[in-house]
């Protein structure tokens, strides 16, 4: 049996049960991934307003695009702009211009790459780490709440389902 259960936009859970057997609608939509798109549009559209709050959280003049970079610069280590743009999905100058911002606002410092001399590494600073771990901290806590009635198994499958996901995307 599947279950597609989802908001109707006002507030109101729907649900509508199918069992394996069914036939796929007429015009061969494919219910599975229907329902799968659905419900990543309403995941992100909250995580895009999340990452807002967040970037506001770490300064109020942040972009809500900049936590991410915040992120990844945590968890990598200092990198040049192009690798951090090529895993972002940005463009050069997109990457330029948040850079600089984070740079103005003392998060992010950069140095020569030893490997190559023309090219510049960025880093957190370690004000950009401590406003950047309070904040992080603070919404693991809000995960850990949402997310009180599941069940451990059930949080680790779906961080590797999503990593998954992720792995896929930036394959393609």
């Amino acid at each position: 049996m599947g279950a597609d259960v989802h908001e109707d936009g006002n507030g109101r859970r729907q649900g509508a049960e199918r069992d394996a057997n069914s036939e796929p609608a007429p015009t061969g939509v494919d219910h599975e991934f229907l329902a799968l798109e659905r419900e990543l549009t309403v995941f992100l559209r909250r995580a895009r307003a999340s990452s807002g709050e967040m970037a506001r959280e770490v300064h109020p003049d942040l972009e809500p695009a900049a936590y991410g970079l915040l992120v990844r610069l945590e968890e990598c280590g200092a990198q040049r702009a192009t690798e951090l743009a090529a895993y972002i999905g940005v463009g050069k100058a997109t990457m330029s211009r948040q850079l600089r911002a984070l740079e103005d606002l003392g998060f992010l410092s950069r140095e020569p790459d030893p490997a190559d001399g023309r090219a510049w590494l960025v880093s957190l600073t370690e004000r950009g780490r401590e406003n950047f771990r309070q904040v992080r901290d603070a919404r693991r806590m809000r995960y850990v709440r949402q997310l009180a009635g599941w069940d451990r198994l059930e949080v680790a499958e779906l961080a590797r389902l999503l990593h998954q996901l992720n792995a896929g995307a930036e394959q393609a």
